[in-house]
């Protein structure tokens, strides 16, 4: 397993996390956030109390929740519970603290956003606007990825119709088109855009948006008109549209000389929407 380790600050007080590369998850030292949110003693003895307390009720975040080797104070690497996001969230939602109920608050805040978008999306397109803008993309880029997002609900649209698996499936179809018009897996591209958990397309440029859209679109065409059957006949189709758009690269690179496929990522691109300075 490829993993990267960093230490995350919460109120001055040290997290341990741990980044899986294959799985794309951040984990995080379970008995840390006890002892940040609950001030106690011995987060240890704390956490070995809430596990038996968890598991008479029922919950399976103690029987999904891994180990990991973490670096302790003295030096030394011990076998540690860890809890992906998910499970960190339902952590919380279990420990009586007044540090935990602002996240509490702010989890179910979100969970009722969630309700509300999914009984009129419009709202979600709106809060999504919101978003980018406060993240200082321009209007232009945003207008681009609200409809990247459209082209690509069309295509899994389409992938469900013709017996395509959500999941595995779906993430194999996405790396043969992106692969076909980059020239990079997906995590090839995340890994050149030094991302981790972040959307790959929060982090393209104009013209790499264009580029994936042009090749989802595609795919999504051809699709429709040669009805696969199989997923073989699936992953065809995908490098189909892929290498369309991929010629389509080579093609501006020709007549530009820049290079489009870049290692811009979201923190510059407020400052260089158009990709003017390739690497």
């Amino acid at each position: 397993m490829s993993k990267e380790t960093s230490i995350k600050l919460f109120e001055q007080k040290q997290v341990r996390s741990v980044w899986d590369n294959e799985q794309e998850k951040w984990y995080f030292s379970i008995v840390d956030v006890v002892g940040v949110l609950t001030d106690s003693p011995n987060p240890n003895n704390y956490w070995k109390v809430l596990k038996h307390r968890l598991i008479k009720e029922g919950s399976q975040l103690v029987t999904n929740c891994n180990q990991l080797k973490m670096q302790s104070s003295d030096g030394k690497f011990y076998k540690t519970d860890v809890a992906d996001t998910e499970q960190l969230f339902r952590l919380i939602q279990s420990i009586p603290s007044p540090k935990a109920e602002p996240l509490k608050v702010w989890i179910a805040n979100v969970a009722r956003e969630r309700i509300d978008e999914m009984e009129d999306p419009e709202i979600g397109i709106d809060r999504l606007m919101e978003t980018y803008l406060r993240k200082g993309y321009s209007k232009e880029w945003i207008n681009q990825r609200l409809k990247s997002i459209e082209i690509r609900k069309e295509l899994t649209d389409e992938w469900e119709n013709r017996g395509v698996q959500k999941g595995n499936e779906f993430a194999i179809l996405t790396d043969d088109i992106t692969s076909a018009w980059s020239g990079l897996t997906t995590k090839q591209y995340k890994q050149f855009k030094d991302l981790k958990k972040e959307n790959l397309r929060d982090h393209m440029t104009n013209l790499e948006l264009v580029l994936n859209m042009l090749a989802e679109a595609t795919t999504t065409e051809i699709s429709k008109e040669k009805k696969p059957k199989t997923f073989p006949q699936n992953r065809k189709i995908a490098k189909q549209g892929g290498t369309i758009a991929g010629n389509t690269r080579k093609e501006i690179e020709a007549k530009t000389g820049r290079k489009i496929v870049s290692k811009i990522n979201a923190k510059q691109l407020g400052k260089n929407p158009d990709n003017k300075e390739l690497t």
